[in-house]
């Protein structure tokens, strides 16, 4: 875009983030597009068969896929044994108070994906990130159960709007590295 095409713009499209229309004039972008193509751009970084590397991205994944949610969502997201993801599957669904996990659920999908780590998130509606008891409780639970089956539990996230906390960050959770 030319200089003279920006100040063509008026001042409060010019501080927007701006997309071309089918007919190659530029607008300001609705809040929905820019979220769809913050969806997009991470979800390639947060993609199967990428190495989970960045826990910041992600968590900024998480934030724009259930950090925004009016009710309370669990995932899990299952990696390989050199922490590349498998799949990142939305396990269980509440109000907005917490959601009921199903240990055996969590196995069963593990052992069906052949997955050797898993890290767990879920959001929390009220806008706060910081865990509970009862999620620390959870993650320990999980943590015990899939033990038994050989898969290391990395990390539990919660993500509240914008914020996000990192269970292994706060020494909640031991962090163990791939074998």
């Amino acid at each position: 875009m030319s200089l003279s095409s920006i100040s063509s713009v008026d001042a409060v499209a010019a501080a927007a983030l701006l997309v071309r229309d089918v007919d190659g004039q530029y607008r300001p972008a609705r809040a929905e597009e820019v979220l769809s193509q913050a969806r997009h751009v991470l979800s390639q970084r947060v993609r199967r068969g990428a190495t989970m590397s960045s826990p910041q991205a992600v968590k900024d994944y998480l934030r724009l896929e259930i950090g925004v949610l009016e009710h309370e969502v669990f995932c899990v997201l299952f990696l390989d044994a050199q922490h590349r993801i498998i799949a990142l599957k939305q396990m269980f669904r509440g109000t907005v108070t917490p959601t009921s996990v199903n240990p055996r659920e969590v196995v069963k999908e593990s052992l069906a994906l052949n997955a050797a780590a898993a890290i767990f998130c879920h959001n929390h509606p009220s806008g706060v990130a910081e865990p509970s008891r009862a999620d620390e409780v959870l993650t320990s639970t999980l943590k015990t159960a899939l033990s038994l089956v050989d898969v290391r539990v990395l990390d539990h996230l919660i993500v509240a709007g914008i914020d996000g906390l990192s269970f292994a960050q706060r020494g909640l959770v031991l962090c163990m590295g791939p074998t």
